[in-house]
C-alpha cells in the first residue's frame, strides 16, 4: 500500500499529465490569489475524478488519518489544482471527522496554503462545515476566527457556518461572527458575511430584517446587499433605505 505522501505526488503527477494551456484567462485575478498560486487548468470534473480514483485504490486500507496527510502534502503545492484534490480526497473521508483535524485546517489557512477564496471556500464547505454541523460545540470556535490576523481565517470564520445555517442552527454565533466582522475593510470579507447572513436569513427572515434594520449603518453596503438578495424588490428597497448611513 502507497503511503500518504507517495500518494500526493502520484497526484502531482498525474494533474502534470492532464494540464492544458491556459489561453487569455487570467486565473490569478480570478481567483485573487497569491501571485505565487499556479495553475493546470485542469477542470473540476477531473480534478474530482483524481480524487475518487485515489480513495477507490486506498478504500480499504486507509484511515481518515491517511487521507488528511495525503491533503496535507498536497495543500502546500503552489498549484491550486492540487490543493483541490487533496480537499476533495479528504471530504470523502467526512463520516470520520472529528475536532481534532480543526488546527490542522485552521494551519492551512492561517499559513497562507489556501490563500484565495476557491481553496479557502472549499476547505469551509468541504470540510470545516461538514464537522461543524456534526459537532455543533467547536463552532464556538469560529467567534476566535474572526478577529484572527489572516484574512482566510477571518472568512472561514463566516463561510464555514453556513452549513449548519442552511440546517437552521449556530443562528446567534452568525450573528456573533457577522457583529465583529462588520469592520473589516476586506471586501473579500464583507461578501462572505452578507453570504452567511442571507443563508441566516433563510431560517429566519425576520430576525435578519432586524438585524439589518438596528445595525444597517454600521454594516458595509456590500454586506447589505448580499445579505438581503432573497427578500422581494420592494422589501430589499426599504431595506436598503433603511440601513443608510444618514450621517
Amino acid at each position: 500500500m502507497s503511503s500518504p505522501v507517495l500518494a500526493a505526488a502520484a497526484a502531482r503527477r498525474a494533474l502534470k499529465r492532464l494540464a492544458r494551456p491556459a489561453g487569455d484567462f487570467d486565473a490569478r485575478r480570478y481567483f485573487r490569489g497569491t501571485v505565487d498560486l499556479r495553475f493546470h487548468n485542469v477542470g473540476t470534473a477531473a480534478m474530482r475524478m483524481l480524487a475518487r480514483s485515489i480513495h477507490a485504490q486506498y478504500a480499504s486500507g486507509w484511515t481518515v488519518n491517511d487521507a488528511a496527510a495525503c491533503a496535507d502534502a498536497l495543500i502546500v503545492d503552489a498549484y491550486l489544482e492540487a490543493k483541490a484534490v487533496g480537499i476533495e480526497l479528504l471530504a470523502r473521508y467526512r463520516r470520520d471527522f472529528s475536532p481534532r483535524l480543526l488546527p490542522m485546517w485552521k494551519r492551512w489557512l492561517a499559513n497562507g496554503h489556501a490563500a484565495n477564496w476557491a481553496t479557502t471556500d472549499a476547505i469551509c464547505g468541504c470540510l470545516i462545515g461538514p464537522m461543524l454541523v456534526a459537532h455543533g460545540a467547536v463552532a464556538s470556535e469560529m467567534r476566535q476566527w474572526s478577529h484572527h490576523r489572516s484574512l482566510w481565517v477571518r472568512r472561514a470564520s463566516a463561510v464555514s457556518l453556513i452549513p449548519s445555517l442552511r440546517k437552521g442552527v449556530a443562528l446567534s454565533l452568525a450573528y456573533d461572527v457577522a457583529s465583529a466582522l462588520h469592520a473589516d475593510d476586506e471586501d473579500l470579507i464583507q461578501k462572505a458575511v452578507g453570504w452567511m447572513l442571507r443563508e441566516a436569513g433563510k431560517a429566519d427572515a425576520t430576525r435578519l430584517e432586524r438585524y439589518l434594520r438596528r445595525h444597517g449603518p454600521a454594516i458595509p453596503r456590500t454586506t447589505v446587499r448580499y445579505a438581503i438578495e432573497r427578500f422581494a424588490p420592494p422589501r430589499r428597497r426599504a431595506l436598503l433605505r433603511a440601513t443608510k448611513d444618514m450621517t
